[in-house]
């Protein structure tokens, strides 16, 4: 067995909606919404399946969608891609990260990692044969500090990672901070493989910011992007992966060894829903920072400290600061079993257990749900503090 993957136990998220299933808890743990989508998107996949075609797509994703995905970040992002040569559809964010991962290391490269980050990360850049090198992210501002960004690139350095907004602190990453990160990747002649998967679930009048825009990063970025974030349809795993001709080559050769290509009606589906004017996106944010502003309401009537959230599905509570003085991952636990809640403890996003214990819930749930998790989040704070 392959010594990586066999040493690996279950992922969080694994255990923790195991457990809210056999316990009947209500899951803020997992991040997927609790509605499917937009209706005419997915009557536009129903329509696709039925009409055709249902045989392999082209490996590097359809025309209609390669173009839809150039125009949409033309006209949301004002990002300028040349749909033939510099977008690649993917099946899914995840798929899309493993393919940058495996096109651009070498055994025996270093990779940057910020932490918190997301799981999969640190397995699929050590399955290409690199190591990590961390640059540790605290809140309450998850800023970075220039000092350790720099101490953590190296000769040997060959790529960084990095996710903006940021899951699971749901914070943004300012113009200032991507700058840093590309000044290092000019300096060390390194490639950034940026994980843009929520930036439609930007929230507060706030806009996105690609890495692609950053001062010398046109030629050395890869952007990844999810249409299962963009829709609300997690389960789609429908993902692009934009960059320079060059980069796109590496990436394609990788790809055709993964999945190869993605279903051709859900990339019809995605290429109508990318066309669609900006007041659908617009609804969408709104409607997920109400629920954002709901859950956190209830938590703060429930005793808890409630950190910012900009982006993504999710917000944090710090567990010290509502008078809970068990480690993130104790208190997950026993509020799963005990009062009936799943949360994810942050400390599965780092390497080495930071500092401070928070816990990362979803907020992209119905009214009826978001009530229901708060009052037993009270009911575990009641038990544990």
């Amino acid at each position: 067995m392959n010594r990586l993957f066999a040493s690996l136990g279950d992922t969080i998220f694994d255990v923790m909606s195991g457990l809210a299933r056999e316990t009947g808890a209500i899951n803020l743990g997992q991040g997927f919404p609790e509605w499917d989508g937009p209706q005419d998107i997915r009557e536009a996949a129903a329509r696709a399946v039925i009409e055709g075609p249902n045989q392999y797509p082209p490996m590097r994703g359809t025309p209609q969608l390669r173009q839809a995905v150039a125009e949409h970040y033309a006209r949301i992002q004002g990002v300028t891609l040349d749909w033939q040569s510099e977008v690649t559809v993917t099946s899914g964010a995840t798929e899309a990260l493993a393919a940058a991962l495996l096109a651009v290391l070498n055994p025996g490269d270093e990779v940057v990692l910020f932490e918190p980050m997301y799981d999969s990360y640190l397995p699929m850049l050590q399955r290409a044969g690199a190591t990590a090198r961390f640059v540790r992210f605290s809140p309450p501002d998850w800023r970075i500090d220039p000092a350790a960004l720099a101490a953590a690139f190296t000769p040997k350095t060959r790529a960084v990672v990095l996710n903006t907004p940021l899951n699971p602190s749901a914070s943004l990453m300012p113009a200032e901070d991507l700058t840093l990160i590309a000044e290092q990747c000019v300096k060390h002649d390194c490639i950034a493989i940026s994980d843009e998967v929520w930036e439609h679930c930007v929230f507060d009048g706030a806009g996105h910011i690609s890495m692609l825009t950053a001062p010398g990063m046109r030629e050395r970025t890869i952007k990844i992007g999810s249409a299962g974030k963009m829709f609300s349809m997690t389960g789609w795993k429908v993902g692009f992966a934009c960059a320079a001709p060059a980069l796109t080559h590496a990436f394609v050769r990788a790809h055709q060894y993964l999945t190869f290509t993605t279903p051709p009606n859900l990339q019809t589906a995605v290429a109508y829903g990318l066309a669609q004017p900006t007041q659908l996106f617009e609804a969408m944010r709104a409607k997920l920072s109400a629920h954002r502003d709901r859950l956190a309401a209830a938590l703060r009537s429930e005793g808890f400290h409630v950190l910012p959230a900009a982006g993504t599905y999710f917000l944090a509570v710090d567990l010290a600061k509502s008078g809970i003085r068990l480690t993130d991952k104790d208190f997950a636990i026993r509020a799963v079993k005990e009062a009936g809640i799943a949360t994810i403890p942050f400390s599965a996003f780092y390497n080495t257990p930071p500092d401070f214990n928070l816990v990362r819930l979803c907020f992209a749930k119905s009214d009826a749900t978001l009530d229901a998790g708060a009052e037993r989040m009270g009911k575990a704070r009641r038990l544990m503090a």
